[in-house]
This record gives C-alpha cells, structure tokens and sequence, in this order.
C-alpha cells in the first residue's frame, strides 16, 4: 500500500498547529502572524481561528491578537490526571523550598513536553515554565533525562557520538544538567522519572541563578520522584 505523505484531514491538522504554534509563541499573535507561521493564507487563518474561537480553545483580545483560551487548560489537566495529581504537591515543595519553577516533563514522539509545573511562591524572580512547552528531546536537562531512560535504538538519528557520551556519563551520576540549551541564560537540572505501564519522564528545575549546588538540587528532585513513584505503585 503506497504511503501518503498527507494527513487525513488537512484542516484538523492545521487547526491543531495554529494551537502549537500560539503555545510556543512569547506572547499573543495577530491572525497574520499565525497565518505566516502555518505558511497559509490569511483568509485560511482566519477561518481555523473563529472555529477554535467557538471552542474556547483560542481567544481574541480587543486589539485582536490571539493567545490560547481557557478551555485548554481544560483539556490539558485531563492528561495523565493521576500523575498530575501526584506530581504537583511534590512540585510544590520542591519549587518553594529551592526557590526555582519545578516541572513534570514527558515523552511526545521525539520532543520533551511539560506537563506541570509550579513557580516558587516568595521568590524575586522566576522562570515561567508553561504546561505544553516542547523543544527536541536531545536538548535541555529533562530532554537528556528522558533520552537517559529510552533505548538508544529508539534515540532521534540526530544523536550524535558527543551527545551520546554526554547522557551515558550524565546517567551515571543521576542527574543532568543544562545551560543556554532552550532559553539563553536558564538553567536546568532534572532526573529521570520511570513509572511502570507509562512512557519515559522526567522531573527537573529551571533558574537563572542559585546558591544550591546542582548534585544538591538533584538530591532533592530524586526524593520527589521516589514519592511520585510510590504513590504510582512504581
């Protein structure tokens, strides 16, 4: 059977990435931002966007720029609710009592996508970490970490031979760290997180700057992700 290169329904799939792209996106975009980006017309454009308008999957503010609507976050707390449910308190404490935004990262295809996350509550400054967030799994400490628990056979072919030694030596002391790999100036420290009957995951901090050390740091993330795993019968 011939392989088609197309996909099953266009105007899904372009509906779909008009939500990708208003959640990669810093900040709200006009209609013709968005039609640039999915390499569309603007009538196109326009026409996915009141559909999802209809869903209260996007919204539109007065001057017409364009975020996603609360119906999202609808939708998004229903993925992996047990794990979320178990997760956050422990994200939680984690963010307060380092002072760092903690999150739940998982496994889509070949990229690492947050699925929680909680900002420290009486810190200066911190990351904003958004649920949804996704960058290749091959960058970033809980990218590294994911990549650390899944076969090399089922690695992305972009794996180089200095990535490769990176993760395997990274794994052996049981944690990962990153600097200026998904947001210049942030850094992140994560561990892996195994959970039985479920993909690979990872649960990490990110920060511009920190008095704890980051083996301190992962001690800490390795307590949170041995009670995740309890409570998940891991």
């Amino acid at each position: 059977m011939a392989t088609d290169p197309q996909p099953a329904s266009q105007t899904l799939s372009r509906g779909i990435r008009i939500l990708e792209v208003l959640s990669d996106a810093r900040g709200p975009l006009t209609i013709d931002e968005v039609a640039t980006r999915l390499g569309v017309h603007r009538s196109v454009a326009y026409r996915l966007v009141r559909t999802l308008e209809d869903h209260g999957l996007v919204t539109r503010d007065p001057n017409g720029h364009l975020a996603l609507g609360a119906r999202m976050a609808a939708l998004a707390a229903g993925v992996a609710h047990d794990l979320q449910a178990e997760a956050l308190p422990e994200l939680t404490d984690v963010a307060n009592e380092l002072g760092m935004t903690c999150f739940l990262s998982v496994l889509d295809h070949d990229e690492c996508v947050t699925l929680a996350s909680v900002e420290p509550r009486h810190a200066v400054a911190s990351v904003a970490q958004r649920p949804g967030t996704r960058h290749p799994v091959t960058r970033g400490a809980p990218g590294k970490a994911i990549l650390s628990l899944m076969p090399e056979a089922s690695w992305p072919a972009d794996v180089g031979t200095a990535l490769r030694a990176e993760v395997t030596d990274a794994a052996s002391r049981g944690f990962f760290e990153s600097h200026d790999e998904v947001i210049p100036s942030l850094r992140a420290v994560a561990v892996p997180l195994v959970l039985r009957g479920r993909g690979p995951a990872a649960i990490a901090v990110v920060y511009l700057a920190s008095t704890w050390e980051p083996a301190e740091v992962a001690a800490r993330l390795k307590r949170s992700a041995a009670v995740i795993r309890g409570a998940l019968g891991g």
